[in-house]
């Protein structure tokens, strides 16, 4: 059977999870505007029913009465066998056909977390499965995230990959999670597209943003903390910033000492959510049973880049980037060990040297005319300020 055409007629409706978080609610916006029939598995969330919540989010995206029209909302729990839904509703939705696109996912880090972790990226995509193939669904578009490469050097594939190891959680289960997908629609004879993109962050040419982790969390931890030291050395007199060589200038800069650990030729991989959204399509209206697609950027951006643009936004001096062995010959101060400790999670991937084939992306994406846009200065200044001005998220409520 050729699942690549299979049922990818365009009046068939799109069921979506995750639709109310970061890469899932930028998708769905997407496919509304373009006309396609959207149902949306939503839940209930801090006192806010999903009505609301997808109400919100509709706002937050300015989108026009005439595409929510083509939004259908079903309130269910991923977490739960079927969503939580009565066998009615589920046999009324009438998604054989269908295509599902999975972006429902737990993308912590920490390993304290695991069983929270492990419940969404494991336990929630077998549930996704088992209901695509009760439905007798057509197609699963699985987003997964390039790192499941794990503890791997040098160049990755867009293949399955089996690392010996991995940095932490969230890569281990959605590589586990690939795994899964694969065998389950093998299985039930649903065909299945795996996309990996790299690190995600705000509208290229806005700026504005629903997550603020990844590249904004070493961002936000920084101006915490020079928070912290401008309030000492305005209301003490400097009595804790000054023993650190930390001290205001006149202009309002602050020398800030802080030096942070980077690995050789390496960067960070980093990709604005617009053209995310652009490449998903593209590959999507393309995609085979069995494909895998990095959805990255050809070109790393260097720390020393990242930490020279943060210099500037926080108004710093002093902080830089260095290698071990540079490391090594100083022992760390109060200021780095602070920095360290709030970014630990974060601290291999600024080490990171890894290379993400695209082998299978970018012809695709070069006959439509898709490109990454290039991250610098401009555009990591209008990030920042967009995150600072909803309080790194605090303002927003969805």
């Amino acid at each position: 059977v050729d699942r690549a055409s299979k049922n990818r007629d365009l009046n068939y409706p799109l069921f979506l999870t995750g639709g109310t978080g970061f890469l899932g609610s930028h998708l769905a916006v997407a496919f509304l505007r373009a006309g396609r029939q959207v149902i949306l598995l939503a839940r209930p969330k801090n006192g806010k029913s999903a009505e609301e919540r997808l109400s919100s989010l509709f706002d937050w995206f300015y989108l026009h009465e005439s595409f929510r029209r083509n939004a259908r909302l079903v309130e269910g729990d991923v977490l739960l066998p079927e969503f939580g839904l009565a066998p009615q509703l589920v046999k009324k939705l009438e998604l054989e056909g269908c295509e599902f696109i999975h972006c429902a996912s737990n993308t912590s880090f920490s390993e304290r977390k695991r069983p929270e972790v492990e419940a969404v990226n494991v336990g929630g995509l077998t549930n996704i499965l088992n209901f695509a193939a009760s439905s007798r669904a057509g197609f699963l578009h699985l987003v997964s995230t390039a790192f499941v490469a794990g503890r791997t050097t040098g160049r990755c594939f867009e293949e399955p990959a089996s690392p010996a190891s991995f940095t932490n959680v969230y890569e281990e289960t959605k590589c586990r999670g690939e795994w899964i997908a694969r065998e389950t629609c093998r299985r039930a004879g649903i065909g299945l597209a795996v996309y990996r993109p790299s690190i995600a962050y705000g509208d290229s040419q806005t700026g504005r943003s629903l997550s603020f982790n990844a590249l904004y969390h070493p961002v936000r931890t920084l101006q915490f903390l020079r928070k912290i030291y401008e309030k000492d050395i305005l209301e003490r007199g400097g009595t804790k910033a000054a023993p650190e060589g930390i001290w205001m200038n006149r202009d309002g800069t602050m020398h800030f000492p802080c030096r942070i650990e980077v690995g050789g030729n390496g960067g960070l991989n980093l990709i604005p959510v617009d053209f995310f959204v652009d490449a998903f399509r593209a590959l999507m209206s393309q995609a085979r049973d069995g494909d895998c697609f990095h959805i990255v950027n050809d070109s790393l951006t260097p720390i020393s880049a990242v930490a020279e643009y943060t210099n500037k936004v926080l108004k710093l001096e002093g902080m830089r980037t260095c290698r071990p062995e540079q490391m090594a010959k100083t022992p760390p101060n109060a200021l780095e060990r602070l920095f360290a400790h709030y970014t630990e999670t974060y601290g291999p991937y600024m080490k990171d040297e890894r290379i993400f084939s695209t082998q299978r992306c970018h012809p695709i994406l070069e006959m439509r005319g898709i490109a990454c846009p290039q991250f610098n200065e401009a555009a990591f200044t209008r990030c920042m300020a967009y995150a600072v001005s909803v309080d790194w998220g605090a303002k927003l409520s969805f």
